[in-house]
């Protein structure tokens, strides 16, 4: 069920009138709504992961991407200021014409490849993040690593089994593990590192894999699960959370 479109309208909005370049996705109104900031991977644009953040709005979520550090040499650190910003933004601001609002207690960050060891750094001491989710984690400077062992909120990590770029074993597993707070760790055996990602870009040519519409279907669920679970206590589908789920292996801690 969690894999379509949820029952909300979905509104698309640019941070660029807030001061921050990139994209927001929101629910056509509510108030008192959870929000995310999301972080993109090495060189990738945030226009590769409209999808997820369309379905997280369409299941009543404030979904941001920040757009900023797309080079060749990123600032992890830069790029985690930008997504504390955004998150900020969202819990401080009204969307749609004042007809949306966030909940700043029911907020969270996440991120995909570099962008999901950003989210960490960017999680670190943050009094409105309650939850973090990363997606083929990579190890950033400052150290991702470092900054799981800080968090204690709960933190879903989602691994791909054919990674060549952030192989698994090397990034987020020891990510994984090294969590402060409650810790969730889905493997997809059959996803590599772009698998996650939609759409064509020149960087294809040199990251290995290629997107794959099942592992985009599958992810979608998993973290629109977990993120209505953390944010907004919602039980009903807490089985995605803990559960099993063909086509993944779970660690829980």
């Amino acid at each position: 069920m969690l894999s379509r479109p949820g029952p909300h309208p979905v509104l698309r909005g640019d941070l660029g009138m807030v001061g921050i370049p990139g994209i927001v996705f929101a629910p056509e109104e509510g108030l008192g709504l959870p929000a995310v900031a999301f972080g993109h991977d090495w060189l990738q644009p945030v226009e590769r992961y409209a999808d997820l953040l369309r379905h997280l709005a369409s299941w009543g979520i404030v979904a941001a991407a920040p757009s900023s550090h797309k080079g060749v040499l990123p600032s992890n650190a830069g790029f985690a200021a930008d997504l504390r910003t955004t998150i900020d933004v969202c819990a401080g601001v009204r969307l749609g014409d004042g007809r949306i609002s966030v909940d700043s207690r029911q907020t969270a960050i996440m991120g995909h490849g570099i962008g999901g060891g950003s989210a960490l750094l960017a999680a670190v001491g943050h009094p409105r993040v309650a939850a973090v989710v990363t997606i083929a984690a990579a190890q950033t400077r400052p150290s991702a690593l470092d900054a799981s062992r800080e968090i204690t909120v709960p933190a879903l990590h989602i691994a791909a089994g054919r990674d060549m770029v952030a192989p698994a074993a090397g990034h987020a597993e020891p990510i994984s593990a090294a969590a402060g707070g409650p810790m969730w760790l889905r493997t997809l055996p059959k996803a590599s590192h772009t698998g996650f990602l939609d759409g064509r870009h020149w960087s294809d040519l040199i990251l290995a894999g290629r997107p794959d519409a099942k592992v985009r279907r599958l992810t979608k669920a998993l973290v629109t699960a977990f993120l209505l679970t953390k944010l907004c206590d919602e039980d009903r589908v807490a089985s995605l959370v803990d559960g099993k789920v063909p086509g993944t292996t779970l660690v829980t801690r």
